[in-house]
C-alpha cells in the first residue's frame, strides 16, 4: 500500500517535468522569431540651398488701353534659394519669356522680370510670394504701320513648388504686372498706351 502514494508522487512529477519541457518549445513556436533588420525611413526633402535654372510655358493675359491682349509665352529662368533653417526659404529669380500676347492693335512680344522670393516648406512643398521689377517689348499698330518700345514696372505673384528628387523640381505661379504707360509714335500722331495684365504658368527647375 505504501508504493501506491511514492508511484503517484513519481507520476506528477514526471507530469510536471514534461509539461516545463513542452512549454518553453511552445513559446518559441509562438515568439517573434528571428529579429528582423530594421530599415530607415526614407527621409523627407528638406532643403532648397542652390542654384538653379529652369524653363517655363504658360499664358497670360491684359489690358492695353481698350484692347485685351492675350496669348502664350514660353522661356526660361534662373535663381537662387536660401533654407534660413526649416521651414522658411529666401531667394532671388530671373526669368525670361518670348510672348504672343496680342488683340487689337498692341502686341507683347517679350516679358522678363527680375524678382525677390520668400516662402515656407512643407515637406517637399515650397509655398512662396514674389515681388519684384518687370520689363517687356511693346508693339503697337495702327493703320497697318507699327511702332515698338520698351516698357517697363512691377509684378508680383505667388507659387507653388514641389520637390521631384534631390535636383529637379517643378512649380506653377501667377504673377500680376504692370509694365506702365508708354508712346507710341503712329500714323495719326503720339500715342500713350499703358499695359497691365496677368500670367499662369508652369515650368521645371535644375538644382545644383
Amino acid at each position: 500500500m505504501a508504493r501506491r502514494p511514492v508511484r503517484r508522487l513519481l507520476t506528477s512529477t514526471a507530469a510536471v517535468l514534461v509539461l516545463g519541457t513542452a512549454c518553453p518549445a511552445g513559446a518559441a513556436d509562438m515568439g517573434y522569431g528571428a529579429p528582423r533588420a530594421y530599415v530607415q525611413p526614407a527621409s523627407a526633402f528638406t532643403n532648397w540651398t542652390g542654384f538653379y535654372i529652369g524653363a517655363n510655358v504658360g499664358y497670360g493675359w491684359g489690358t492695353a488701353d481698350v484692347d485685351k491682349p492675350d496669348g502664350f509665352l514660353g522661356g526660361v529662368q534662373a535663381g537662387y534659394n536660401l533654407q534660413l533653417g526649416n521651414p522658411f526659404v529666401i531667394g532671388l529669380e530671373a526669368d525670361f519669356d518670348f510672348a504672343g500676347i496680342s488683340g487689337g492693335g498692341f502686341t507683347l512680344d517679350n516679358l522678363g522680370t527680375v524678382r525677390a522670393r520668400g516662402g515656407f516648406t512643407f515637406d517637399r512643398m515650397l509655398f512662396f510670394g514674389t515681388v519684384g521689377y518687370a520689363w517687356g517689348k511693346g508693339n503697337f499698330d495702327v493703320l497697318g504701320l507699327s511702332s515698338s518700345r520698351t516698357q517697363s514696372g512691377w509684378t508680383l505673384g505667388a507659387g507653388l513648388e514641389m520637390a521631384l528628387d534631390r535636383n529637379w523640381s517643378a512649380k506653377f505661379e501667377y504673377l500680376y504686372f504692370d509694365l506702365g504707360d508708354s508712346t507710341f509714335p503712329t500714323v495719326v500722331g503720339p500715342q500713350t498706351v499703358g499695359f497691365d495684365g496677368s500670367v499662369l504658368r508652369g515650368g521645371v527647375n535644375y538644382r545644383f
